[in-house]
């Protein structure tokens, strides 16, 4: 089991990829994991966090007013520039509420992987992406639903309690786990515990993709222009990032711009109640396309900035 798992960490970009078009392709293998994407996450976001040392994170905050810019600029100036870039085109519709809520998300848990594997700041990355899921009970509920009166379903207090239940309780439980485990222990099945958070992904890839074949084959249009818009929107925020750090180098810059161009999708896939706008779940799903892609996407694009 435990080659198993660490051949899994080794092989993860692919087998993440792979997922996302099985689950689109196999319907039945998406259907029978639909019902268990909650459980899923909330097993995914204890072996993640299970993988960071509070202390480690602490000891990499040596720029913490550059961390605060960024979560700033992360999970508060993005959504709003991107609600203002909507509303100054006209661009409406559930689409459009999808797109502003992929944009309050924080960054995928991904992001210090993907980082140190494209030679960019895997540091800053893993600060920023463990801080912003811990806070995004805190900023994601206020924006959408607050000020920017995006209609989910729900209320302001039920969303971050619910935020706030899939990311503490697996935050409390992986220190306890912490606590009774040795160090050294942890350490030794740490690539096996990598292992298992890309088996999570791969399940949770299955599942999200429920439905979404016959949708493309009802409304093919409606789909292709949601995935455009996914594509779109994320390398849009990872542009424009990495061009408003670009005074902090280009090494950092990149790295900002992949934090805010990979969003955590998940987390309100697993706690939006299913009377949410379907267009905007919908927009949610379908934004694990360039989540998914990226690794291949991108990895030859930053190779080739950084020989400049």
């Amino acid at each position: 089991m435990r080659r198993f798992l660490e051949w899994s960490a080794l092989h993860g970009a692919a087998l993440l990829a792979g997922s996302i078009f099985a689950g689109l392709f196999l319907p039945p293998l998406a259907a029978l994991f639909r019902d268990v994407i909650t459980p899923v996450v909330f097993i995914l976001m204890v072996l993640v966090l299970l993988r960071v040392d509070p202390v480690q994170v602490i000891a990499y905050l040596r720029r913490p007013l550059l961390v605060a810019a960024l979560l700033v600029w992360l999970l508060i100036a993005t959504p709003l520039l991107v609600w203002a870039l909507l509303v100054a085109l006209g661009i409406q519709g559930p689409l459009a509420n999808g797109l502003v809520i992929v944009a309050t998300g924080c960054a995928a848990t991904s992001s210090p992987a993907f980082a140190r594997m494209v030679g960019l700041d895997g540091e800053i990355a893993f600060v920023v992406a463990v801080l912003s899921i811990l806070l995004i009970p805190l900023t994601a509920p206020p924006l959408a639903l607050g000020l920017l009166g995006i209609d989910l379903a729900i209320s302001m207090t039920g969303l971050m309690l619910r935020l706030g239940l899939v990311v503490l309780l697996p935050l409390l439980i992986s220190m306890v786990i912490r606590r009774v485990v040795a160090p050294a222990r942890l350490d030794h099945w740490g690539r096996a515990v990598d292992g298992a958070v890309v088996l999570m992904v791969v399940f949770y890839g299955f599942g999200v993709m429920d439905g979404v074949l016959a949708q493309l084959l009802r409304e093919p249009g409606f789909i292709l222009t949601g995935v455009a818009m996914a594509f779109g929107g994320m390398l849009a925020m990872n542009a424009v990032t990495a061009l408003a750090f670009t005074a902090f180098g280009q090494k950092l810059a990149l790295s900002a711009g992949l934090l805010a161009g990979n969003r955590n999708m998940a987390l309100y896939l697993a706690v939006l109640p299913a009377n949410t706008d379907p267009g905007i779940l919908l927009f949610c799903v379908l934004c694990q396309f360039p989540l998914f892609l990226s690794p291949f996407l991108l990895k030859p694009l930053y190779e080739r900035i950084r020989s400049w």
